[in-house]
């Protein structure tokens, strides 16, 4: 908190006037970072009835998200399990909904192709892809979110459209 102080130049006292923890002010970045991730992404999957372009409608809306506030991302990231005293279980409601979601689009995506891929796999490995581009961007040398996730839609449903087919032509592995 007295980090936050110097950096904001708001007094400790007045941080903790409307904060009275540190706890409670990260509760609040992470429920109204993924409260607003999942509701825009409702709301642009409304009416979209095309299921690849459902997944690349999550994508973008992820990393237009992660890319606008990369910041509060890197806190999210690496303080995703200090929340406690009620605080962690609704954020954790939250996330778990926005997985369900993205374990739906894909699901979807399989019935309709035909698919067979393990869905927990793809959809960690899709957030894999798409969560530590915080890392990495460097907006003077990468293209924007609008690019990236048409590169990642292609390299991710690449893998679990065309995927079933490189492991029948690969041998098993032990």
């Amino acid at each position: 908190m007295r980090d936050l102080s110097r950096a904001s130049g708001m007094s400790l006292a007045g941080l903790y006037y409307y904060f009275e923890s540190k706890e409670r002010l990260l509760f609040l970045i992470q429920r109204h970072t993924f409260s607003t991730i999942v509701q825009r992404l409702k709301g642009r999957l409304e009416g979209v009835i095309d299921h690849e372009e459902r997944i690349r409608i999550f994508i973008l809306n992820h990393l237009e998200y992660f890319l606008a506030n990369q910041q509060a991302m890197k806190v999210l990231s690496h303080e995703a399990d200090v929340l406690k005293n009620g605080f962690g279980s609704e954020v954790a409601a939250i996330k778990r909904e926005y997985y369900r979601i993205c374990v739906g689009l894909l699901e979807d995506l399989k019935r309709a192709q035909g698919l067979e891929f393990a869905t927990r796999i793809a959809v960690l490995s899709l957030f894999g892809m798409m969560n530590w581009i915080y890392t990495w961007h460097n907006p003077r040398v990468d293209a924007d979110a609008e690019h990236l996730a048409g590169e990642m839609g292609d390299i991710f449903l690449g893998g679990v459209i065309n995927g079933n087919k490189n492991r029948e032509k690969t041998p098993a592995r032990k």
